[in-house]
């Protein structure tokens, strides 16, 4: 669904469960309140793929102000520091940016719902307390940079791995260009294949279930980036009682999407020598299998 800007992605998913009056619904990658743009959802059944959504290579754009620091690096924190902007040319800017392209360690900020001891670093961030957080390893495999009418906002897009905080490469940035800077808007285009520009609104999702339309795409968009294979209604069977099968032809992955002679996703089937097991097994036909 295409998220607004102002509400977490928490409380998406209870407007979505009252929606559609389920209690198993979840959601692919957190954005943040001030975020807008894709925010991938499954509903019932479904919510068993959703780990094939999580590992996705995700797209942003936004915009991002250089010389006023926040405490959680975007529009929603406090000021904390004010600095001079530099003289900054297209070719310095988009230059600093392209230096960051890459594999590299980024470390999470106080403001995030990463847990600590048990407790969540936003939490111990509106007490005062900061604590030592790991490193984690992302990869920035696009990174542009785009001036405004406004000298000190700059527009951006970029693609990166699952896990990287956008708010913190934006800060890192200004680092580099010798200022302070924060993220002022933030959209997400895609995350994978799955993308915005086909994504639902909340009203648009309750306007078609008003009208008895179902807003859902089918399942098998969670593993459109897995090799597949159609097996017949004995296999089907087979793999519902969680039997291993043998699947004819070679498979490069590890995993493999099991699907009808309709192209309905089965379920999933993981490599075990040989044979594959059932890893995810859907509801048969006549039950809700929607994502």
């Amino acid at each position: 669904m295409d998220k607004p800007t102002g509400v977490t992605s928490h409380d998406v998913v209870a407007q979505v469960r009252k929606l559609f009056n389920e209690r198993r619904v979840g959601h692919a990658g957190t954005l943040d309140p001030m975020a807008t743009g894709l925010l991938v959802l499954a509903v019932g059944p479904s919510t068993r793929l959703l780990r094939f959504a999580q590992s996705e290579v995700k797209r942003y754009c936004g915009t991002v102000m250089f010389g006023v620091a926040t405490d959680s690096l975007d529009a929603d924190g406090t000021v904390v520091d004010v600095v001079e902007v530099p003289a900054l040319s297209q070719l310095t800017v988009q230059g600093a940016a392209e230096s960051m392209l890459g594999t590299q360690l980024q470390v999470p900020p106080m403001v995030s719902a990463i847990k600590i001891g048990g407790r969540r670093l936003h939490e111990l961030a509106r007490q005062g307390i900061e604590v030592v957080r790991e490193p984690r390893e992302i990869s920035i495999s696009e990174f542009r940079v785009m001036p405004t009418s406004d000298r000190s906002t700059w527009s951006f897009e970029v693609e990166c791995s699952v896990g990287t905080y956008v708010r913190v490469l934006l800060s890192d940035l200004a680092l580099k260009l010798a200022t302070v800077g924060h993220l002022t808007s933030l959209r997400r285009l895609s995350s994978g294949l799955h993308h915005v520009s086909r994504a639902k609104t909340l009203e648009e999702i309750s306007a078609m279930l008003d009208n008895g339309e179902d807003p859902l795409g089918p399942p098998s968009l969670f593993t459109a980036s897995l090799e597949d294979a159609v097996i017949g209604p004995v296999d089907q069977d087979r793999m519902r009682k969680g039997q291993q099968l043998d699947l004819a032809g070679s498979f490069l992955g590890a995993e493999v999407a099991a699907l009808d002679s309709s192209g309905k996703l089965v379920g999933v089937l993981k490599r075990r020598g040989e044979r594959w097991q059932p890893e995810v097994v859907l509801v048969s036909e006549s039950g809700p299998t929607h994502g």
